[in-house]
């Protein structure tokens, strides 16, 4: 079953970057964007990541916490939030139960080839930890600002 806006978000706790543990229960309360994104150090996935780090303060603002979420290790994450200075948690879905569970981890097809990966896209969690908004098949300009306009709309 796809997850929905008024879905609540299915649970999870994942290992995280500089040795964290990420637990969505340790995050209700505050509204969460959960961004799903394919491989660390890409241009996209880079580009998105320096724009949801250069709004943090604007979303920590708007009382949201942001985490992205990746199939690559730990020690991947660690090099990628060291080399761009990103301060943001990023979680690691190795096995990628967390992935599946929020339809992200679908077949894609690249010059006809077919193989599974992770769909960009992003989720806006309410205080609840109920799926506010869903951006599916993310464009990465303008994304972090369409985003933080959501969670700041959210209230």
């Amino acid at each position: 079953m796809a997850l929905e806006t008024g879905n609540p978000a299915p649970d999870f706790t994942l290992p995280g970057a500089g040795g964290e543990d990420i637990r969505l229960q340790d995050l209700k309360g505050h509204k969460i964007v959960l961004y799903f994104y394919p491989k660390d150090d890409t241009s996209g996935c880079t580009l998105e990541a320096q724009g949801f780090n250069a709004l943090l303060d604007a979303f920590a603002a708007a009382d949201t916490r942001v985490i992205g979420v990746s199939p690559d290790p730990v020690k991947s994450h660690d090099r990628f939030r060291a080399k761009y200075g990103l301060t943001f948690s990023i979680a690691s879905d190795e096995t990628k139960t967390m992935l599946e569970a929020y339809g992200v981890w679908v077949e894609k097809s690249m010059y006809g080839r077919k193989y599974m990966g992770v769909e960009r896209t992003t989720m806006l969690l309410d205080r609840e930890g109920r799926i506010s908004r869903i951006w599916p098949k993310v464009k990465v300009p303008g994304h972090a600002d369409a985003v933080l306009q959501a969670a700041r709309d959210l209230g």
